[in-house]
């Protein structure tokens, strides 16, 4: 009788994987490996790039501006390494209910086959930390006032720290939409900001055409990160491969921050005279718009 029931008691053993596992197999692994080491390469190029172009900007509003978005750079060189580094990432084991609640990852590396998934959850402090100089760039091209920029900046970050607890809830497949949502509602006052507040305000500081396309392009691409989280291996599973999902991820941060910052730093170096004017934030310039 024992022996019959020894096979069921070791029939799993369980596997420790250490941050060098983690290490390693990122490094082996192309589709996830490539998804991260581009954006480490792409990041640090475009920081030089940006310096080179501002090397000549004396105006302190335009300075403010051209550093805000190149901190977006910045920040994604340390982030990103801390994905490529196993720092900033873990198998966890999903939710009942999850369509990947019995899911096994292989590692590279060893061959060794542990539960549960892979969870790049460090992009989430990549875009706590760098999303939010994005809208400070934005706000501060359409020469809005800095409860405006307060604001939504706040509830950009609640979404990031909400976004982060949606990925790593494992007790509740239900409580991980809830943070969705919660997430998402907080988006929805970020979007007010950008489609409502500050056109209106750009229209006064006369930088409605560049703000105007960043804002599109940018209200575009974070819908597009958000129905990806819905789809990807963290949220309905209907993209389960995590190699696809992260790729999915990297080439929006690709456009929403690198593309984003060029197109912000190249009008900020053409127009200083107009970035310059105002009433607040370094303004420099004579150019201060009229009371209506």
């Amino acid at each position: 009788m024992l022996l019959a029931q020894l096979p069921a008691a070791v029939e799993h053993t369980a596997i420790s994987v250490t941050q060098g596992d983690l290490f390693e197999h990122i490094l082996n692994e192309p589709v996830i490996g490539t998804s991260i080491y581009v954006n480490i390469a792409v990041a640090g190029l475009t920081l030089l790039l940006f310096a080179f172009l501002a090397r000549n900007v004396s105006d302190p509003r335009s300075q403010l501006v051209i550093v805000s978005a190149m901190t977006v750079s910045a920040v994604s060189i340390v982030s990103y390494s801390g994905l490529a580094s196993g720092l900033t990432i873990s198998i966890i084991e999903l939710p009942d209910g999850h369509a990947l609640d019995t899911a096994t990852t292989t590692l590279e590396h060893s061959g060794a086959t542990v539960d549960g998934t892979i969870s790049l959850w460090g992009r989430y402090l990549t875009w706590a930390f760098s999303t939010p100089f994005i809208l400070l760039s934005l706000g501060l091209l359409a020469g809005s006032n800095l409860t405006k920029i307060f604001t939504a900046i706040v509830f950009d970050v609640g979404i990031m720290i909400t976004g982060l607890a949606a990925a790593l809830t494992t007790s509740s497949y239900l409580f991980r939409w809830f943070w969705y949502a919660i997430s998402c509602s907080f988006l929805l006052v970020v979007f007010y900001i950008l489609l409502v507040e500050w056109p209106e305000d750009a229209k006064t500081a006369n930088t409605s055409e560049i703000f105007n396309l960043l804002r599109n392009l940018t209200v575009v691409l974070w819908i597009g990160y958000t129905v990806w989280w819905a789809v990807g291996n963290e949220g309905l599973g209907i993209i389960s491969d995590v190699g696809i999902t992260s790729w999915g991820y990297s080439a929006f941060d690709l456009v929403a921050k690198y593309l984003f910052s060029f197109l912000v730093i190249n009008y900020t170096v053409k127009n200083v005279d107009i970035i310059s004017g105002g009433e607040s934030y370094g303004a420099t310039g004579d150019a201060v718009p009229a009371d209506d």
